[in-house]
């Protein structure tokens, strides 16, 4: 499992009982589920399927800084299967689990389209296949045209 992402447990987070609000953790993870998930496919439109069980485990205080895990388990013909684990950076205890979350790749008129991959694809794989010319980088306009479409 790759842990990227590191949130830092501040006051807002927090519930009435001082520790993390698990309504603040499970928008974070299915933010970076999702973002796991666009890189996987290559497509920004994706959208969240269904979440298994989330398992709370331990919990986590003010000032505490978290991982977020993310790591592909299954790859259907339109979706892409993961399983999510929240540990705390310092002392590596887990603070939850998602053994399930299944996103659905789309078209642009938001319809299910096959996405044609099977296997993880990591970022140094990516840079390496790109330095050797064989992953166009987007142009300008496409940078633009994507920004666009995400602001509307």
């Amino acid at each position: 499992m790759n842990f990227h992402t590191r949130k830092w447990v501040k006051p807002e987070d927090l519930n009435p009982n001082g520790t993390l609000f698990g309504g603040s953790l499970l928008r974070w993870i299915d933010e970076e589920a999702a973002i796991y998930a666009i890189s996987q496919l290559d497509n920004q439109r994706v959208v969240t399927k269904f979440m298994s069980e989330i398992n709370f485990v331990s919990s986590a205080r003010q000032g505490d800084v978290i991982e977020l895990g993310m790591t592909a388990t299954h790859f259907g013909r339109t979706s892409l299967t993961l399983r999510a684990e929240v540990r705390n950076k310092i002392t590596r205890k887990s603070i939850l689990t998602v053994e399930k979350m299944v996103f659905v790749n789309l078209d642009e008129n938001g319809e299910p389209a096959l996405h044609g991959r099977t296997q993880i694809r990591y970022a140094d794989e990516l840079f390496e296949a790109y330095r050797r010319g064989k992953v166009e980088a987007p142009t300008a306009s496409e940078d633009e045209a994507r920004l666009e479409e995400l602001m509307h």
